[in-house]
């Protein structure tokens, strides 16, 4: 169940817009054809994604963990150029229809935008 916070979405669209971000989504999978249903998800969003300049940098599947915590079935980092990128392509039409397949796919979420560390590469 993809369960959005109102409040956290709205302090990180109000933030600077100056950079891009990387989101980082840790999935767990409806057990009757969740993997199958986001990978129709992808497929439809991939062509909203790139008219909004964003791109999937990395999508794999989860192993077990090496430290405590929960264990995920899909890690997908997706790079928006600006967070007003990300706002525009989640209230864009189209996409609301690829994201109702890719919420059905979904028992659990983490969403968490990463900024650049200067410095680290």
């Amino acid at each position: 169940m993809v369960s959005l916070l109102p409040a956290a979405i709205g302090a990180f669209l109000s933030e600077e817009d100056d950079a891009g971000i990387v989101m980082l989504n840790l999935i767990r999978f409806e057990p009757d054809g969740g993997r199958e249903r986001y990978l129709d998800y992808l497929q439809m969003a991939k062509p909203v994604l790139a008219r909004f300049g964003a791109k999937i940098l990395f999508g794999g599947d989860g192993l077990p963990p090496l430290t405590t915590g929960q264990e995920w079935n899909a890690v997908v980092l997706v790079q928006y150029p600006s967070r007003s990128a990300f706002r525009n392509l989640s209230g864009d039409a189209e996409y609301q229809v690829a994201f109702k397949v890719g919420e059905a796919a979904i028992a659990d979420i983490v969403l968490q935008p990463l900024k650049h560390i200067d410095g680290l590469l």
